[in-house]
């Protein structure tokens, strides 16, 4: 502690509480006491116990314990707050904890759109019988074999058939495979100007399955080619005869066909019984080929085949 010097009556120091007091200051209890030089701020202690005194040039200075702390100062103002510092790495994901309670039920949703529709299911059982109808008007299958304009005469060749036309061939004729009665539409059966004239087929160019290949013979099977051709063809020779009916005796017979050609060859046989023919062509329902079918002179009976988009006459049968 150098250079103390022209200072008050009391000073405080960093390592404690220094009193500076002149010669005259009432002694206090101390550590230490030191005399300093006025002038020169120089130091020396005194002993303790004895008996020596600073001079007029000095101060006397005790060093004394630490006395009592001092009210606290005015808090500084607060600094500026430091930058953020960088965040830490995220921790571990906890245990996942236990599963909450079931929420309450929500409202229903809108209907959705409808699903496609499902195997069908078995069938039911089969339902009671219905009430009987009323009976209808006699058809051609109920009455056979009965011949004659009164309907009393079993059938023979001339005689008026069930239809109305004239029967031309009888289970016992020569060549008649089939063993049933035949009759042929009447020459007015369309008109009374006689037998209309068509094409075979408007299909000229399928080959239909219908085909006989031997003359003058062939099966007694119009009516089964006349159902073949009509599947295909949408006019023709078949449409015309099979869109005949008659009405007699209140019977309805719609069951009329193109003879075949076994059965036209029959017709040129009993042609005079039959009655009203020209003396042109007619068709047969047999097929010759894709483009040709089986028809029939009625002037000398030879028997050809023709274009089938050719115009001959047609003349319908039907089978008692």
């Amino acid at each position: 502690m150098k250079n103390i010097a022209k200072f008050g009556i009391s000073a405080l120091m960093v390592f404690g509480v220094l009193t500076v007091e002149s010669s005259t200051s009432s002694s206090l209890t101390a550590l230490n006491t030191v005399c300093v030089n006025k002038q020169t701020g120089s130091m020396r202690y005194l002993l303790k116990n004895s008996k020596q005194v600073c001079g007029k040039n000095e101060v006397k200075l005790i060093w004394n314990q630490a006395g009592v702390a001092g009210v606290a100062g005015v808090a500084g103002v607060a600094g500026v707050a430091g930058v953020a510092g960088v965040a830490g790495v995220a921790g571990v994901a906890g245990v996942a904890g236990a599963t909450g309670a079931t929420g309450a039920k929500g409202a229903t949703g809108a209907t959705g759109a409808g699903g496609s529709d499902g195997a069908d299911g078995s069938d039911g059982a089969d339902g009671s019988d219905g009430a009987d109808g009323t009976n209808g008007a006699s058809t051609n299958s109920q009455i056979k074999n009965i011949c004659g304009v009164n309907g009393t005469t079993a059938c023979a060749v001339g005689l008026q058939g069930p239809g109305g036309g004239i029967v031309f061939m009888t289970p016992s004729t020569l060549g008649n495979t089939s063993g049933l009665f035949y009759e042929a539409a009447p020459s007015t059966w369309n008109s009374s100007s006689g037998d209309p004239t068509s094409a075979w087929c408007n299909n000229t160019f399928s080959l239909l399955g219908v085909g006989s290949t031997v003359t003058g013979t062939g099966a007694m099977d119009g009516a089964a080619k006349s159902t073949v051709m009509l599947g295909v063809c949408t006019s023709g020779a078949a449409n015309l005869a099979d869109a005949y009916t008659r009405t007699v005796s209140g019977v309805v017979y719609g069951d009329w066909f193109l003879p075949s050609k076994g059965e036209l060859n029959q017709m040129y046989g009993n042609r005079v019984a039959i009655g009203g023919f020209s003396s042109d062509t007619y068709w047969s329902s047999s097929e010759y080929d894709g483009n040709f079918a089986w028809s029939q002179c009625f002037n000398d009976g030879f028997q050809c085949r023709n274009y089938k988009s050719a115009t001959l006459y047609v003349r319908p049968v039907r089978a008692l």
